[in-house]
């Protein structure tokens, strides 16, 4: 038996396994097929290539494919590649169920509502050289990062990084990321950081910030800092070439369950103690991969689901079907909800065969939700120019 070439391919197939019928987080096995699942299934080309392509070639090309367990290797390779395929082919999917949720959510025509600027700049197609072969760099030469500024009194739990392009545009609109990690853990430069390092090279300035954890901090303690990040970026974003009139929160798992929460509680002053009349009112949310639910053992009002009113901001929700961790019903419940009430636009992507972090690395499925971000605060950012003298 062939060990060398045994262990990638058992991997890769462990992973693939997961990608195609995910375990429930709290189940046994949950975890195990969380993080083996989430690789293969946004990872499919980079699966393939190093851990089945590659390891089967060099082990033809050594002779160690000469007994019986060296063809059952390969043959539980070939069928891995299958597997691959499907998740591959789900992947690539994603830009046509995209353009349908934008349709669907902004109205058919909406690209023709576009300034033209703006929608000149929208990309069409996704970057093919970083999803095949770079997946996991997430830098851009073209981008710099501002680090571990602070924006509040909690020592490293508020910090904040500032993404620009080095030109240094002014004038720029803002895109807020907070990181997820069920409130008691994640780092601000680990989730989304495609979507933050385009849109900082399309000229925009972004923010990634840490906040308060559980248990020492509790809700509204990390809503309040969000809005603290805010207040932050109305006082210094110019000082990075931002024109903070426009700004967008987002986030990803609990940082988008907190990013709704801010969009939904637009200068709320009990969420400001101390910075009551500070302006944390945003242009819109974009919900990614969240948590809809209610905070550890509080009442409904943790919710953003008890916020939402007919003057709700735009919101972009996208969520995966197979997501292990928060089911996509709830997704799909809060975006009806949202619907039912708000008068603003609501984009809804239902992301098919999509894990819980699906916005860890440049893939055909993010770098279409990239897209989809781009387009819709397009849109909105068109509707703003357009209500103002």
């Amino acid at each position: 038996m062939p060990v060398g070439y045994l262990f990638p391919v058992t991997l890769v197939a462990v992973g693939t396994l997961f990608a195609l019928r995910p375990v429930p987080f709290s189940r046994p096995l949950g975890r195990v097929s969380y993080y083996f699942g989430l690789a293969a299934n946004e990872l499919p080309f980079a699966a393939f290539f190093w851990l089945l392509l590659l390891p089967t070639a060099l082990a033809f090309a050594e002779g160690d494919i000469d007994s019986a367990g060296g063809w059952a290797v390969v043959a539980l390779a070939a069928v891995t590649t299958l597997g691959l395929a499907v998740v591959a082919r789900r992947a690539l999917g994603e830009r046509a169920r995209v353009e349908h949720a934008l349709d669907q959510g902004l109205g058919i025509g909406w690209r023709a509502a576009l300034d033209a600027d703006l929608a000149e700049g929208l990309r069409r197609r996704p970057p093919l050289a970083r999803v095949l072969f770079l997946p996991v760099f997430r830098r851009r030469l073209d981008v710099r990062r501002v680090a571990d500024l602070s924006y509040g009194d909690a020592g490293r739990r508020n910090l904040l990084d500032v993404y620009h392009h080095r030109s240094r545009p002014q004038g720029a609109p803002v895109m807020i990321h907070l990181h997820g990690g069920t409130y008691s853990g994640g780092r601000k430069n680990s989730q989304s950081l495609p979507l933050l390092h385009h849109l900082a090279g399309q000229g925009w300035v972004c923010v990634s910030a840490t906040y308060r954890l559980r248990p020492r901090a509790q809700h509204p303690d990390h809503l309040i800092d969000l809005k603290k990040v805010i207040a932050w970026v109305r006082e210094h974003g110019h000082e990075y070439g931002a024109d903070p009139s426009t700004l967008f929160v987002a986030g990803s798992s609990a940082g988008g369950h907190m990013a709704a929460l801010a969009a939904l509680t637009q200068n709320d002053p009990a969420f400001q103690p101390g910075f009551e009349d500070a302006d944390t009112s945003v242009s819109g949310a974009v919900y990614l991969n969240g948590w809809y639910g209610t905070y550890f053992g509080q009442g409904p009002e943790s919710s953003p689901l008890a916020h939402i009113t007919a003057d709700a901001p735009p919101f972009l929700v996208a969520h995966g079907d197979l997501d292990p961790i928060v089911p996509v019903a709830e997704a799909r419940h809060f975006a009806d909800r949202l619907r039912e009430t708000s008068a603003a636009p609501v984009v809804y992507v239902e992301l098919r065969g999509g894990n819980h972090a699906f916005d860890l690395y440049h893939s055909f499925r993010f770098e279409a939700v990239v897209d989809a971000v781009e387009a819709f605060t397009a849109l909105v950012r068109s509707r703003e120019r357009a209500s103002r003298p």
